[in-house]
């Protein structure tokens, strides 16, 4: 009984010790490779052209390149980090291309 008990301890100490995996489909981390934003925490699923695989990446900072949100969840640009508006002017082609990108501007700075 007394061996039983000190196993069920040490596998409760190995178990909280050990680094927890933020997730196989959700929450992935930065460089996790995805299928769609929703799946990374950043909210950014990136590839830097069509032949590479996507990994999740952060948001574009202000004055960074961006690309405005886009259905299929996938960019080539991240979109703003939260508060920042991307600058960019929308086609039809690069709407289907995935390719309008702009700038992370904060809207707040054209105030006066």
């Amino acid at each position: 009984m007394r061996s039983a008990i000190l196993l069920l301890l040490f596998i409760l100490a190995v178990t909280f010790a050990a680094p927890q995996h933020t997730g196989l489909v959700i929450h992935l981390e930065n460089g996790e490779l995805c299928l769609n934003s929703i799946q990374c925490d950043s909210k950014c699923c990136h590839r830097r052209n069509s032949l590479t695989h996507a990994r999740c990446a952060p948001k574009a900072a202000e004055s960074q390149e961006c690309s405005p949100y886009h259905l299929n969840g996938v960019y080539y640009k991240c979109t703003c980090e939260r508060g920042l508006t991307c600058e960019v002017g929308r086609s039809i082609v690069g709407s289907i291309t995935n390719s309008n990108f702009g700038i992370c501007v904060d809207p707040n700075d054209n105030v006066q």
